[in-house]
This record gives structure tokens, C-alpha cells and sequence, in this order.
């Protein structure tokens, strides 16, 4: 009889920090010490497949090897969970297309301008931006209008089904019939999202701490980013959220989550108190006379 033996990594603190301290600089997401075990743990798989004997050599390889942005990239999709389905936060979704659409429609309109860009950053596995695209395929005001949504994500992993568009029961949770009929179509095992809604998502990699990136997207009206910034300590969340401030153009909107807020983080949004829900937005700038 052959016995096999399973090798335990244990991860010292010293370890722990090292790895911190580095996949914080690469992306922002933050292990306090409580959280050791879930970077024991996660990381643990990637020492066995590199033959590495210990998390401080595998904190060498992340830090001085060659293919160390692959591998940071890599670990993304094991160190960041991806909870989502479709037609998530309702009562937000109502304020999105029954209160916010209506009212960037009436100001762009009013400049000439009959484009919407979307931006859902940290879109995981798409359900988001393709719940987005839905919801504005319906406006007939839009029906003439440039509209793109943009879905973004820091996992490769994620991206590929998004990009794939095809989902299980987990993701209809809080989808009606009519929509599951009117937007998807069976394929694959389950159901794809119909070619009409995925012209208007483009999904693509991105990390919200790569400057030069997030430069690259352009100007947006409104960005999604729910659930996310709660993996962030105070320093990375205010990072992000001045991203976002210049990533708007004036007057656009933030949506965070539900249990998520800019208090003791930033005072550049306002806090609209809409019908359905609380909305942020990027006040417009002020003009004095005689500057132009």
C-alpha cells in the first residue's frame, strides 16, 4: 500500500506581511492579520504547483521574477470572490432607469450630446453591465443615442465567462420570466445573453490602481462600483474614489453598494436623496464671470 502525504505551508506573520504589503501595492486589496488563514490558505495551491518550500520564496518569485505580473494577475481570481446575478439591489436599479437615465438624458440632449457611457467596475462575471444594457435597451429616448457599457475586472477568470455570456440557475435568482424570455436565449447548457444586449457591453481587464489605465477608459456618466471597495483600507479607497471623481464627467453618478459610503473617505460627491434610493454625484463645476 503507498501512502501520499499532502505538504501543509504554514505562513508566518513576516510572511504574511511580505504578501500583504504586495498584493496591496499591485491592486489595493487589503488582509488584515485576522485574515492570515484566507491568504494561508488560497495561496497554499500556488506554492505546490511552483515547488516553492515556503510563502517567503513564493513572496521573492512575486516581488524579482520575470513572470511576476502574470502570476500577479493570476492570483486575482482565487483571492477575490465574485458573488453576483442578475437585477441585483432592485430599488437601486428603479432609481438607475426610472430617475438618473431620464435626467442625463434631458441634460445631454440639451448640449447636443446623444451619448451614454456606463461604466460597471468590478463587473465580475458580467451579470452587472449586461443587467445595465438591458435596462437601457427599454428607454425609447435612448433608442437613437451612442450608449456603451463598459464592464471591467481585475480577474481573468471572471472575464472569460462574461465575455462567454452564458449563465446557470445561480445567476436568475431575481430575474423575472418575461425578462429571462426577452433577453436570453438557451445555449451551451444555459442561457446566453442575446447578441442585441452584448453589442452595447464591451468587457475588458483592469485594475483600478493602474493610473495610466483608468486614464486610457476616457470620460464616463456613470460608473457602477458595488461591492467592491470593501475589500480596500481607508488609503486605497480614497485612491479609488478620486479615480472615479476624474473618470466623471461633471454631474455624472456614482452607484456603490448597499452597505457601502463615502463618509470619512471623501467629500468630492454630493449625496442626491432620490425617490427610489441615495445616488452620489460628481458636482458640476462653477464658472465665475469673466473667466472665459
Amino acid at each position: 500500500m503507498t501512502l501520499s502525504f499532502t505538504y501543509v505551508h504554514i505562513m508566518s506573520d513576516d510572511e504574511f506581511l511580505l504578501l500583504r504589503d504586495c498584493i496591496y501595492a499591485h491592486c489595493g486589496l487589503f488582509f488584515d492579520l485576522d485574515s492570515k488563514y484566507i491568504l494561508e490558505k488560497r495561496l497554499s495551491h500556488r506554492l505546490e504547483d511552483l515547488k516553492m518550500p515556503s510563502f517567503y520564496d513564493y513572496y521573492h518569485y512575486l516581488k524579482y521574477n520575470r513572470n511576476k505580473d502574470k502570476e500577479l494577475t493570476d492570483i486575482m481570481d482565487v483571492l477575490t470572490t465574485n458573488e453576483t446575478y442578475f437585477f441585483r439591489e432592485s430599488y437601486q436599479l428603479k432609481a438607475f432607469s426610472d430617475e438618473i437615465i431620464p435626467e442625463l438624458i434631458k441634460v445631454k440632449s440639451a448640449r447636443g450630446n446623444r451619448t451614454l457611457r456606463i461604466w460597471s467596475a468590478g463587473c465580475s462575471t458580467g451579470e452587472e453591465p449586461y443587467t445595465i444594457a438591458m435596462l437601457l435597451s427599454i428607454i425609447p429616448e435612448l433608442s437613437d443615442w451612442k450608449v456603451e457599457v463598459i464592464g471591467t475586472d481585475i480577474s481573468q477568470k471572471v472575464l472569460q465567462q462574461a465575455r462567454r455570456a452564458v449563465y446557470g440557475k445561480a445567476s436568475f435568482r431575481a430575474t423575472e420570466e418575461s425578462d429571462l424570455k426577452r433577453f436570453f436565449h438557451q445555449e451551451d447548457g444555459g442561457y446566453k445573453v442575446n447578441d442585441s444586449i452584448r453589442e452595447l457591453v464591451t468587457i475588458s481587464h483592469l485594475n483600478l490602481f493602474d493610473t495610466h489605465r483608468l486614464t486610457m477608459l476616457g470620460k464616463v456618466d456613470l460608473i457602477f462600483c458595488r461591492n467592491v471597495i470593501i475589500y480596500f483600507d481607508q488609503a486605497a479607497k480614497k485612491r479609488v474614489i478620486e479615480s472615479f471623481h476624474s473618470s466623471l464627467y461633471d454631474g455624472g453618478f456614482l452607484l456603490l453598494g448597499h452597505s457601502e459610503s463615502l463618509m470619512n473617505i471623501s467629500t468630492l460627491f454630493t449625496l442626491r436623496h432620490f425617490k427610489n434610493d441615495m445616488i452620489y454625484q460628481k458636482p458640476q463645476r462653477i464658472i465665475a464671470a469673466g473667466s472665459l
